[in-house]
């Protein structure tokens, strides 16, 4: 692929701390209109990151990002990446390894949610995650007030099992709150990986199909070889590191289709 994926900075974020759930940390908001909390992928609230935050400001909607590891606005490298993975392995908020597991993160990521939905207008919020923090956004969902949640390449838990690849990266009793208001409160999904992501595999997102059922949209991206948008067989970050603001790129038009699903779900009346 030619040219660079989108980036941005920290100018004009309000940076304040928020508890919730027994934990605290800052957050950053922009925009207005209704609201999406955008969980940053590793290693943090990078130049891209902040990309596709602005993207979605200019869209009409009021972001919040919440930093719960990284250093806001650092470049992403390969030595910092690493740094801030390894200290998140063994961090009990993320519990990075652990199977049908519910992780501390989402409950205070469901109180981001909560208050963010009462300040902001619409049927409620949206939520993004991306790589590690991918299934985070899903699991926000048993707040009733996460009407839109996007999971891009969810990672989480690492797989390096046959049992992990296929993980949820919930507890039964989270994934089981989720079916039924897909059921009964209309709840939609959806899902972003590229088709040769071992990080994000195609496991994870077939055992969530088979719950969620019709309820979950999916976004698979063509990475293997040959394949029209030149994506390297290493592909990874849908929404960020991959996606180039040319016409035709298969990254632009899955963010297309996230403001599009963001949209249909948070208006007052769905458009």
């Amino acid at each position: 692929m030619t040219g660079s994926a989108p980036k941005s900075t920290l100018s004009g974020w309000v940076k304040a701390p928020f508890s919730g759930a027994g934990l605290t940390y800052d957050c950053y908001e922009k925009g207005s209109g209704p609201g999406v909390v955008l969980i940053p992928e590793i290693p943090g609230i990078t130049p891209a990151v902040l990309g596709l935050a602005d993207h979605l400001i200019d869209e009409g909607f009021t972001v919040v990002i919440p930093s719960p590891f990284g250093t806001p606005g650092k470049e992403e490298t390969a030595g910092y990446t690493v740094g801030v993975l390894a200290r998140m392995c063994v961090t009990a908020e993320f519990r990075a390894f652990a199977l049908k597991a519910e992780r501390p993160i989402t409950a205070y990521l469901r109180a981001v949610a909560a208050a963010l939905a009462a300040r902001t207008p619409g049927r409620g919020v949206g939520v993004i995650g991306m790589c590690f923090t991918g299934g985070f956004a899903l699991a926000t969902a048993v707040e009733p007030s996460v009407v839109a949640p996007v999971m891009s390449q969810p990672s989480t838990p690492f797989p390096v099992s046959a049992s992990r690849r296929g993980d949820p990266g919930m507890s039964a009793q989270e994934l089981a709150r989720i079916v039924e208001r897909t059921r009964t409160d209309g709840l939609c999904v959806l899902g972003l990986r590229f088709s040769g992501d071992r990080l994000a595999p195609a496991d994870r997102f077939a055992t969530l199909r088979e719950h969620l059922g019709e309820a979950f949209e999916v976004i698979e991206l063509d990475s293997g070889p040959g394949n029209a948008g030149g994506f390297n067989r290493s592909a990874h970050s849908v929404l960020t590191r991959e996606l180039r603001e040319t016409p035709g790129n298969p990254a632009l038009a899955a963010r297309a289709r996230t403001v599009a699903f963001l949209r249909e779900h948070l208006h007052p009346t769905k458009q």
